[in-house]
């Protein structure tokens, strides 16, 4: 005979996840969706599975708010590895190329205002 269903609860509010990497945001969600038994949840955003960081989730009638923190304005911060190219244009992939020429601090200084604003990435193929 298999074991009866529990009854989904009504669990409301949200909760900031920092998210390790290694899991896509879903399975993040999912995992502490389980925890709580909560009948309904949804996350403010997506993180990559390689990214860690603050992931809001949502539970119950705050689900209903996920759009005004989605428009809200967010900040990143990242780790650059120069002189390295991979496959997979990540830290996942095999290293195909490598250079010991690094930019100059002004040069970086100089090309960081094409990363602010609004940015429509195309990831690569």
């Amino acid at each position: 005979m298999s074991k009866p269903r529990s009854q989904k609860l009504p669990v409301h509010g949200w909760i900031v996840l920092d998210k390790p990497t290694g899991i896509t945001s879903t399975q993040a969600l999912a995992q502490v969706k389980r925890i709580f038994n909560a009948a309904k949840a949804g996350h403010a955003g997506t993180l990559d599975p390689l990214a860690e960081g603050i992931l809001p989730l949502a539970f119950g009638e705050a689900t209903k708010t996920v759009p005004f923190l989605v428009d809200a304005q967010k900040s990143y911060q990242f780790t650059v590895r120069w002189g390295v190219e991979t496959t997979t244009d990540d830290m996942e992939g095999t290293p195909t190329r490598g250079s010991a020429v690094r930019p100059a601090h002004a040069q970086i200084l100089a090309s960081l205002h094409a990363f602010c604003g609004a940015i429509l990435q195309t990831p690569p193929a």
